[in-house]
């Protein structure tokens, strides 16, 4: 590492790490969180839209060896850190830079696993600083586009993951509609708050009942106290070991 705007973060308990900008957007606990809601199995396909710098797709292929990985990123600067993270740990992507509104050719095929982080905030208010971070945090293209993409490069019987804030959810669910069938976990951060994000799951042309499942707890206690490592032993089971989050 001799880039002074790069760091290499190591995540997963060391199962892999990731060279992402100093003052950009960096990867936190969505992406892990993303990953394990995967229910990928060793030979499908995956896509992620907007793959950053290709943590959530190297978290996967962490937990789930022999998976056929794909990406597109619309900032070529984190589209070629994600080739230059795949290679640096030891796996082969297709990581391809554009627009999730015009996919290319090579993505135009259906994949057994999209998945997807949508920026959570609306296309209002100051812009941050770092124009990347601006990018990955500030909704540009709808939230209703970033899953009918998604949908339509499914295979019948795929599933979309997704991680987005709880407020979205009633518009995540219309977008969707009845082409797929949802289950839904809530995100609290704290025992007795109420959750913040969701990770939901649709499965495309399944007429299953919809379910909103337990919340996952990430902290322990009613408040923050003191500095140090508060996870539950669930979300430090996903976020230091690599555990899948159970869809059951």
């Amino acid at each position: 590492m001799t880039d002074p705007t790069l760091t290499r973060d190591v995540y997963l308990g060391g199962r892999f790490t990731i060279a992402q900008p100093r003052d950009g957007y960096r990867a936190a606990t969505d992406p892990l969180l993303l990953a394990a809601a995967v229910p990928a199995r060793a030979g499908q396909s995956v896509l992620e839209l907007g793959c950053g710098a290709g943590t959530a797709l190297i978290a996967l292929a962490s937990r789930v060896a022999g998976l056929s990985l794909s990406g597109i990123e619309r900032q070529a600067f984190y589209a070629d850190l994600a080739r230059r993270n795949m290679v640096d740990n030891r796996l082969e992507a297709q990581i391809e830079t554009g627009d999730l509104r015009a996919i290319p050719a090579a993505l135009r095929v259906p994949f057994d696993h999209v998945l997807a982080n949508p920026p959570y905030y609306r296309a209002t208010g100051p812009a941050a600083r770092d124009a990347g971070r601006d990018a990955a945090l500030r909704e540009e293209t709808p939230l209703s586009e970033w899953v009918d993409c998604a949908l339509r490069r499914l295979k019948t019987g795929g599933y979309l993951t997704l991680i987005h804030l709880a407020e979205r959810l009633p518009e995540l669910l219309i977008a969707i509609g009845d082409r797929a069938a949802c289950k839904v976990r809530p995100i609290a951060a704290r025992q007795q708050r109420a959750a913040g994000r969701i990770v939901l799951q649709a499965r495309k042309g399944s007429r299953a009942a919809f379910v909103m499942q337990a919340p996952l707890v990430m902290h322990e206690g009613a408040a923050h106290i003191a500095d140090g490592d508060d996870f539950t032993a669930r979300a430090r089971a996903i976020l230091r070991d690599g555990a899948a989050l159970d869809w059951d």
